[in-house]
């Protein structure tokens, strides 16, 4: 059995001994928006298509996410007016995505033959 003095001490204790968890965040949104612009203007511009399709695959999970998490707060708030507006960008995000890759894509296709043309040979 634990002593009464002790657990009174206890409760007097900080929660917390760390750092703040805001200040946190902000470091951690401030380094990783240092490395995604030095990751980004290294892409060779031959992997943009690639990796863009990519983002937009993640953007999809996105859609997923603010989906569930509107069907667990529909009660009509700001959450859920926050959660519908996420839906609403991230889909944006990724139609547009996609109709630019496929835009990009097609600079890579061969024209198509029309009918009666020959082939020069």
């Amino acid at each position: 059995m634990i002593p009464i003095p002790l657990i009174a001490a206890l409760s007097d204790a900080p929660v917390s001994r760390g750092l703040d968890p805001f200040v946190v965040g902000i470091v951690v949104f401030v380094l990783a928006s240092f490395v995604g612009f030095e990751v980004i203007t290294k892409v060779p511009t031959t992997l943009h298509t690639p990796l863009m399709s990519g983002s937009n695959a993640i953007s999809g999970i996105t859609i997923v996410g603010a989906l569930l998490a509107l069907a667990k707060i529909a009660d009509g708030g700001l959450a859920t007016g926050l959660a519908v507006a996420a839906v609403v960008a991230a889909t944006i995000n990724v139609v547009g995505g996609f109709l630019v890759t496929d835009r990009m894509l097609q600079m890579f296709r061969k024209p198509a033959k029309k009918k009666g043309e020959e082939v020069a040979s």
